[in-house]
């Protein structure tokens, strides 16, 4: 009996041959960029490589997002750098164990839901501010560079743009790639390779423990650094899921892609890498081949090694300009061009205009995408809570005999919109019988319940019955359970 329902899609042979070739593509993107984050961290480029290849074969098995890459990451790099250089290796491998524990206990807490409170504007910048990023890391790669460098660049650029018009059977970056390296070794073109990054590992990594003694000082010590590398990394792992998402029309899970991190920075810290997260360069890389399962993410681990230990030599030739031409072209595909439109900038509120370019603007500065995302929330949940606190109307009709008045508020009660509340009623004049009809408002939080309180307080001052009616079933309980109790004494 055939269980077709159970057959994995990269079982298929089109299906595979993308996610082998994408996975290909990566592993050689991976190579620089992990050297380059090991001297940001301070550490030897093969903790890097040992880095990306654990991370990526562990998530593509754990994670949440497929077709996503985890490896080596700058922002981490930066979290633990300190670390590194003060205490030395040890206590930095110590450092991701724990905080690969911490994500697996904030991914089981739920912290993955709050990606519901980012707003599309932060998502929309932090896209932007991800392609600048890109592209800026690689404007060092062409400076007091031999003259040679352009013209592979731009021939990089033309081969993976026009290349896709005769066949899109092989990527056009790995095609692209083996060719400027053909033409660089056959010529004898001196230009910086791969190879000038820093040594390639000849061996895999092998598990341990940290030679870090196991006392509350060290857990002391190295707790503020794993918890920063901990936050970084979920931020940036659960906004790449997001986009990928975005881009592939697929729904992932975000509980267990935090967890997935979480255990896939324990691995690595137990093979003495120095941790990492998604990588959204490389992740767009391999969505823009067309990988969409989690076999591209397992291979481009997996040929990461085999690239650096087998063919080592061959990849050291590999020319910068051929990466940096890749790179280059996934900045560009990244970057939102239709939200800087002159026609969406005239259509688009100020407020989240001004959300996008402070998620940018932060992002850049810092070169932290989870510093522009926390800053851009913040400043969207702001400008909403302003542009809500006006919605609020209180509107008065008095009873023909003169005996009683009905005031209607409608709109959303908080702290914001309801500060205003209590200056909205006429306490001299109005009748002795107050009414106040919530029908169409509703009470969120404790501030709205003082705020009648005040209301109702300033009536029976001078006399007068107040009644409030037409509360719902949430707003009524939290009315009942706080009124009368929010007194200062």
């Amino acid at each position: 009996m055939r269980l077709r329902g159970f057959r994995p899609s990269w079982l298929s042979p089109k299906v595979a041959r993308t996610e082998v070739l994408a996975g290909l593509v990566v592993a050689l993107a991976l190579i620089p960029e992990a050297i380059s984050f090991s001297i940001i961290a301070g550490v030897d480029p093969r903790i890097g490589l040992f880095a990306s290849f654990t991370m990526a074969v562990t998530i593509a098995i754990v994670g949440g997002r497929p077709a996503m890459i985890s490896a080596a990451t700058g922002a981490v790099a930066l979290v633990i750098a300190p670390l590194n250089r003060e205490h030395g290796l040890s206590y930095l491998v110590a450092a991701v164990i724990l905080g690969g524990l911490i994500q697996v206990v904030m991914g089981s807490l739920g912290v993955a839901k709050l990606m519901r409170f980012v707003p599309r504007s932060v998502m929309v910048g932090f896209v932007n501010a991800l392609a600048i990023l890109i592209f800026a890391a690689q404007i060092p790669e062409m400076q007091n560079v031999p003259w040679a460098v352009y013209p592979l660049v731009a021939g990089g650029l033309a081969l993976m743009v026009f290349f896709p018009k005769i066949t899109k059977a092989v990527p056009a970056p790995l095609v692209s790639i083996a060719i400027l390296t053909a033409i660089t070794v056959a010529a004898g073109i001196a230009v910086p390779t791969v190879g000038g990054k820093g040594a390639l590992p000849s061996s895999l990594p092998v598990p341990g423990l940290p030679d870090v003694p196991f006392t509350l000082d060290t857990l002391k010590l190295i707790a503020p650094y794993a918890l920063a590398m901990a936050l970084v990394g979920l931020m940036e792992s659960l906004m790449t899921a997001k986009l990928v998402d975005d881009l592939t029309d697929t729904h992932s899970s975000k509980t267990r892609e935090a967890i997935g991190q979480g255990i896939a920075n324990i691995v690595t810290g137990f093979f003495g890498g120095m941790g990492g997260c998604a990588m959204i360069g490389q992740t767009m890389i391999n969505v823009k081949n067309g990988a969409r399962t989690r076999l591209s993410t397992f291979l481009a681990g997996v040929f990461l090694m085999v690239l650096c230990i087998v063919f080592g030599p061959i990849v050291s030739q590999i020319p910068m300009a051929a990466l940096v031409a890749v790179m280059v072209l996934v900045a560009f595909g990244t970057f939102d061009w239709h939200s800087i439109a002159p026609a969406t900038l005239r259509r688009m509120p100020a407020g989240e205009l001004t959300v996008m370019a402070i998620t940018v603007a932060a992002v850049v500065a810092t070169h932290n995408l989870a510093i522009g995302v926390v800053l851009g929330s913040l400043t969207a949940m702001v400008i909403f809570a302003k542009r809500v606190a006006h919605l609020v109307n209180v509107t008065a009709v008095a009873d023909p005999d003169g005996h009683q008045v009905i005031y209607s508020v409608t709109g959303e009660l908080f702290f914001a919109s309801s500060n205003d509340l209590v200056y909205q009623f006429n306490y001299a004049t109005d009748p002795d019988k107050v009414i106040i009809d919530l029908t169409g408002a509703h009470i969120w939080d404790a501030s709205s319940v003082a705020a009648l309180d005040a209301v109702t307080t300033k009536y029976e001052a001078r006399g007068k019955t107040v009644d409030i009616i037409g509360l719902n079933t949430h707003s009524a309980k939290m009315h009942d359970n706080l009124s009368g109790e929010l007194a200062s004494h």
